[in-house]
């Protein structure tokens, strides 16, 4: 049974939208795409290669499937350590209007989402079941108790608005940290693993 895990790049206050590009996603008049580009160096790189070479499979929304299918079908190198996975390997697109994808080796999920992926963490065999990016399906699955892994990159930028990958009004979860290090541009790599209701508790020993 493989492990659903999430990788994604959040800004300070926790916004993921559009990282890559000023074009890439300017849904509610977005205007600052492209914000993770300037701190991207060698250690991220290599923290992203390492990821995906621990790929088995790919669940992905379909924006960020549209951005991904763009671009890497056209990277062909098949040294790529990216390139070379995305384009062979297993790829499953959640969506309700997708009909025929030309990407090799994709498969679109319509309906009974969390049971459609309760079942492919099953069937996949060797590697990871990995969600990149794709806010709206990461919130989703995380409200149905279905990740078990998350990868945040954070990056020393604010934003002050912008599609955020926690929510106003989520389930209070608690998590468990795995592994941390910083990249030389300031970027600040957690891994958690959900750990099940968050619990409160209080410092006054009256209380």
């Amino acid at each position: 049974m493989a492990r659903l895990t999430l990788t994604t790049f959040v800004s300070l206050d926790g916004v993921m939208q559009a990282p890559g590009g000023p074009e890439e996603d300017t849904t509610g008049g977005f205007g600052y795409g492209g914000w993770m580009v300037p701190f991207a160096d060698d250690e991220l790189g290599a923290f992203v290669n390492d990821v995906f070479d621990r790929s088995g499979a790919y669940l992905l929304g379909r924006r960020t499937y549209d951005i991904f299918a763009s671009y890497w079908p056209k990277v062909t190198d098949p040294e790529d350590p990216i390139a070379s996975r995305l384009n062979t390997l297993p790829k499953h697109v959640v969506s309700t209007t997708l009909e025929d994808p030309e990407w090799e080796n994709t498969t679109v999920v319509r309906d009974d989402v969390p049971a459609v992926v309760a079942r492919l963490k099953e069937r996949t065999e060797e590697g990871e079941l990995q969600i990149h990016g794709s806010g709206t399906l990461a919130q989703f699955l995380m409200a149905h108790d279905l990740i078990d892994e998350v990868n945040l990159l954070v990056h020393p930028v604010y934003l002050g608005s912008g599609r955020r990958l926690f929510p106003d009004g989520g389930k209070p979860t608690a998590f468990e940290l795995t592994e941390a290090r910083t990249t030389g541009s300031g970027v600040a790599i957690h891994t958690y693993r959900p750990m099940g209701p968050a619990r409160f508790g209080s410092f006054d020993p009256g209380a």
